[in-house]
C-alpha cells in the first residue's frame, strides 16, 4: 500500500508555495536578508507549529513570508517544493500565491511572479512536471486592494492562469469580491476559491454561484447541507481538500472523522493537496498516507482520488488522458480493476 501511494502520479490543486518555506529555508533566507527571526533555532521554529485555528496559523505564516524580498528568493522557494514533487511522483500542480503579503512589503509584482515562474520552467524542462500559477487575493484585505493586485499583474498575465481566494475566511464572505472575480472572468482567467473550511456551507454556495467558481478550495464543510452536497456531485464541482491541514486547524479532531471517503462514495469530485505542508506535517504523499491509514482507503480509492484531480486540473485534455492511462495502468499492474 505505502509503495502503490508513492508511485500513483499525483496532481497537486491546493498549494500555496508560501507554506512550503520550511524551517531550514527560512533561516537561510532570514540570513541572506539579514532579517531577524523570533526563534533561535529550527527546532524551536518548527516547535511553534502548533495551531488552534485558522488565524494562529495565519499569523505564523505571514511572518515566515517576511524573509521572502527577491527573485532569487522566490526561485528558491519554488524549486524546493518542486524538488519535493519529484520525489513523490507530482506529475502536474498548481500553485497558489499571495502578492500582496509580499508587495505590501515593497517587494515588485514581477519579482514575486517572475521568480517563481523561472523555478517552475525548469522543474518542467528537468522534471517533465507540468504547472500553473493561481494569483491569490487576500480575502481580509479590501476588494479595491484586490483590484488594484490584479491590475498590477496584468503584464505578467501570460504567466499565471488564474486567481483565487484566501486568507481568513469568517467574517469575509466571497461576495465581497464579486467585482474583481467579475473582471477576471472577462479576462478570461480560471476562477477558484477557499470556501467551506472555518467558514460556513453557504460561503460555498455563494463562491460558485456569485464568483461562478471552477473549483472550490476545502469545501469539506458543505456536507452541512444536504442540497448543497447533492448540487455539488450533479455539477462535478471538484473540492481540493486538504486532509492534514484540516486535522492541523482543528477542522476535524482526527483523521478518524473527515468526511472525504464518504464524499467520494457519494459521488463528489474530492482531491487530495497538501495546503501549506512547511506547516502542517506532510506534502502530498503524507496527505494520501494519511487517509488511507485513517479510513482504510483501498488503493482503488486513493486511484480514484487522483483521477478526480485531473478531472479538475486546468492541464490540457491531451496531458488529463496520458496522466489518467498511467493511473489507470497501475490500477491494472497491481490487479485492481478500474470503476
Amino acid at each position: 500500500m505505502e509503495h502503490f501511494i508513492h508511485v500513483l502520479p499525483k496532481v497537486e490543486l491546493h498549494l500555496h508555495i508560501e507554506g512550503t518555506l520550511e524551517p531550514e529555508l527560512m533561516f537561510e533566507l532570514a540570513e541572506r536578508n539579514q532579517i531577524p527571526l523570533p526563534y533561535d533555532s529550527v527546532e524551536s521554529l518548527r516547535n511553534a507549529y502548533e495551531f488552534d485555528d485558522l488565524q494562529s496559523f495565519l499569523d505564523l505564516y505571514y511572518q515566515g513570508a517576511a524573509v521572502l524580498l527577491t527573485r532569487q528568493d522566490f526561485y528558491d522557494l519554488t524549486w524546493a517544493y518542486m524538488k519535493r514533487c519529484q520525489d513523490q511522483h507530482v506529475v502536474h500542480t498548481e500553485i497558489f500565491f499571495d502578492p500582496q503579503s509580499h508587495t505590501s512589503r515593497g517587494v515588485a509584482m514581477e519579482d514575486v511572479i517572475i521568480g517563481i515562474h523561472d523555478a517552475l520552467q525548469q522543474a518542467e524542462q528537468e522534471f517533465g512536471i507540468t504547472s500553473h500559477l493561481i494569483l491569490c487575493f487576500l480575502r481580509h484585505l479590501s476588494e479595491e486592494d484586490a483590484l488594484a493586485t490584479l491590475n498590477a499583474a496584468l503584464p505578467y498575465r501570460s504567466m499565471f492562469i488564474g486567481v483565487g481566494l484566501d486568507s481568513s475566511e469568517k467574517g469575509h464572505p466571497p461576495e465581497k469580491f464579486a467585482r474583481v472575480f467579475d473582471k477576471a472572468r472577462s479576462l478570461g482567467f480560471k476562477r477558484v476559491a477557499h470556501a467551506g473550511e472555518e467558514g460556513p456551507a453557504a460561503y460555498i454556495r455563494t463562491a460558485v454561484d456569485v464568483l461562478g467558481v471552477d473549483r472550490v478550495d476545502h469545501g469539506v464543510r458543505c456536507t452541512e447541507d444536504d442540497n448543497l452536497v447533492d448540487d455539488l456531485i450533479a455539477s462535478r464541482m471538484p473540492l481540493t481538500v486538504c486532509p492534514l491541514s484540516n486535522i492541523k486547524l482543528k477542522v476535524f479532531s482526527d483523521i478518524k472523522e473527515h468526511n472525504i471517503r464518504s464524499l467520494l462514495h457519494q459521488g463528489a469530485c474530492v482531491t487530495v493537496n497538501s495546503d501549506d505542508p512547511a506547516y502542517f506535517g506532510g506534502y502530498i504523499e503524507e496527505n494520501f498516507k494519511a487517509v488511507q491509514d485513517g479510513l482504510g482507503m483501498t488503493n482503488e480509492e486513493l486511484a480514484r482520488l487522483s483521477l478526480n484531480a485531473v478531472e479538475a486540473s486546468f492541464m490540457t485534455m491531451e496531458r488529463k488522458a496520458m496522466i489518467s492511462r498511467n493511473i489507470i495502468f497501475l490500477l491494472h499492474a497491481c490487479q485492481i480493476r478500474p470503476d
